[in-house]
């Protein structure tokens, strides 16, 4: 998954933010490069009145990505792919460097400078909303899948969820840890334990 923050005025504007299923990206840059290309897609994307809609049509005045050049690069690639000119950086992480598109060396920006606290403000709000979305997205695509199997319900699904505690609890549960969950019986516990580790396999894929 990724995430979009929109800061206006140095303030949070959290009526433009956006989460993102990651749909073929093998690595954070693709990942990068897809999430910028949708995004500057809505710039030319019909307006439908709404306030989030008129939001998205004009260029913000700098994108930040996470990350150091090989992520600044290829979120520069999607600009340019979509004929698109908006200046981007990067902040690194490690040792809090900003990177520029094609640049040699970052930028070292005094640990007290207040442009530098805006941009980690940007970032560590990016990642809130990103982790919030990633574990949020696991515990339906848990729930879709126990639903899935026959004799699953909503409600026993959520049981399920609730007595191990999270998704990896589920995926690592034994047939017979499963059976100790109110209302499985074995032949259900068999049933479950099969279902999921075939898709963790990839025997069965669920769509983002």
């Amino acid at each position: 998954v990724a995430s979009m923050v929109v800061f206006e005025d140095g303030l949070p504007k959290r009526d433009h933010y956006r989460k993102y299923a990651i749909r073929e990206a093998r690595d954070d840059t693709e990942a990068i490069y897809e999430v910028i290309s949708r995004r500057v897609a809505r710039l030319s994307a019909p307006d439908d009145g709404s306030d989030s809609a008129r939001g998205f049509r004009y260029p913000p005045g700098l994108i930040v990505v996470d990350g150091g050049l090989p992520q600044v690069n290829a979120a520069r690639r999607a600009l340019e792919d979509a004929g698109v000119d908006i200046p981007v950086c990067g902040l690194a992480k490690k040792l809090e460097e900003v990177w520029r598109p094609g640049e040699e060396y970052p930028a070292i920006f005094p640990r007290n400078s207040e442009s530098l606290f805006l941009l980690q403000r940007i970032r560590d709000e990016s990642h809130r909303v990103a982790i919030s979305y990633q574990r949020s997205t696991r515990k339906r695509s848990l729930a879709t899948e126990l639903t899935d199997i026959p004799g699953v319900g909503a409600e026993l699904a959520k049981a399920i969820l609730r007595h191990f505690g999270s998704v990896a609890g589920v995926r690592a549960a034994t047939v017979d840890e499963i059976r100790q969950v109110p209302k499985v019986g074995a032949v259900l516990a068999e049933k479950i334990h099969s279902s999921l580790h075939a898709t963790q396999s990839g025997q069965r894929k669920l769509e983002p």
